[in-house]
């Protein structure tokens, strides 16, 4: 058996008859940069979400980049975020011209540890970023208590976490903004680049429109500097027709761990992902850890089944953050996860049968 670590030709075959005429629409009226079929997108996640305002954006990393201007975070500023993310979370505070202090996280959740934060602010702290990291949201309620102590803004990076939950809230609703990717293999994926940004706050709202639109609220009058960042049109038609389906599909995620969690739970040398008491977790990815991740992927992969590893050097000892010289020990637990991830296939129209061959063959490698 050959499975995939992602299939999107299986969820596209089962949305075909609503996609292609949806698509075909955009292209009929000629609407593709931004217009009407990006708006109706907009209203639709805006309630999703639980909040007021939807600004649909280029990519998610034009989200994390668009709120951190429009918060006024900039040169001189320092920005609070995990070290255990894909690099955009970091690249946005960058290229706002801030710089990203790291702190360590929990083991168990893989997402920032609450108890790290403080010790981290300075005179020259503005934000925090948590990440809500493989579709488990952030233990929320201690960072917004922080966040607000030290008057520090809110930056949610749900990117991995459509539709994920805290207490009942949903990701992105609880900062000043939240940030989603919309790249193909996300829970929610555009069929090209995509991206938004949620708030409750107007002024921010307007700003961020302005902003995305080389910062003009009428054509060819500008009344910030801005850049191009608008949603396409056909995303936002596509956008639309998924957002419908994301419930039963974060619903089959959530079956799919679940099994693999049933099935694993006796292999001792395996550390399986732990949903928390607070959580919603939507499993963007399932990723499990192991001594011997190498070796493991390798066997699978003679088995026919695709792995992969997210992420396998944290942010601090990328090159491109060399400079912040923040070596290995640094940050400890994230280490040790990053050394020790690895990802099965994890997607909604992953079949039972699937998930238990996935399961056997990591069960008679240890055996």
């Amino acid at each position: 058996m050959n499975i995939p670590f992602l299939d999107l030709k299986a969820q596209y075959k089962t949305i075909k008859d609503e996609i292609l005429p949806a698509m075909n629409e955009v292209i009929e009226n000629t609407a593709f940069a931004g217009g009407p079929y990006v708006a109706k997108f907009e209203q639709a996640f805006a309630e999703f979400c639980g909040v007021k305002h939807c600004i649909g954006v280029g990519n998610g990393t034009d989200a994390l980049w668009l709120s951190l201007v429009a918060l006024g975070i900039g040169s001189g500023d320092e920005v609070i975020t995990t070290p255990n993310t894909f690099i955009a979370t970091a690249e946005a505070i960058s290229l706002a011209g801030a710089t990203p202090v790291f702190v360590d996280i929990d083991e168990k959740t893989h997402n920032m540890n609450p108890a790290l934060i403080e010790a981290a602010i300075t005179k020259k702290t503005k934000a925090i970023i948590p990440v809500h990291l493989f579709g488990q949201p952030a233990d929320m309620d201690p960072i917004l208590s922080i966040a607000k102590k030290h008057g520090l803004k809110m930056v949610e990076d749900a990117c991995q976490a459509h539709g994920a939950e805290y207490k009942g809230r949903k990701a992105g609703s609880m900062g000043d903004t939240g940030c989603f990717s919309f790249y193909p293999g996300k829970n929610l994926g555009a069929y090209g680049e995509g991206g938004a940004v949620v708030t409750n706050d107007d002024a921010l709202a307007a700003n961020m429109r302005m902003f995305r639109d080389h910062g003009q609220a009428k054509k060819y009058y500008h009344a910030i500097i801005g850049w191009n960042a608008r949603l396409d049109g056909i995303q936002g038609a596509v956008l639309s027709v998924k957002l419908k389906h994301l419930p039963s599909w974060n619903d089959a995620r959530r079956k799919n761990a679940a099994l693999y969690s049933e099935l694993l739970q006796s292999v001792h040398q395996i550390i399986l992902p732990e949903e928390m008491d607070y959580a919603k977790h939507v499993y963007h990815i399932y990723a499990i850890r192991v001594a011997d991740r190498d070796k493991l992927m390798a066997y699978l992969g003679e088995k026919g089944v695709a792995t992969g590893i997210h992420y396998p050097v944290p942010v601090h000892l990328q090159d491109a953050y060399s400079f912040l010289k923040k070596g290995e020990g640094s940050f400890p637990v994230a280490e040790k996860c990053a050394s020790e991830y690895v990802s099965l296939p994890m997607f909604a129209e992953l079949t039972g049968e699937q998930v238990t061959y996935v399961a056997r063959q990591i069960k008679q490698y240890y055996a």
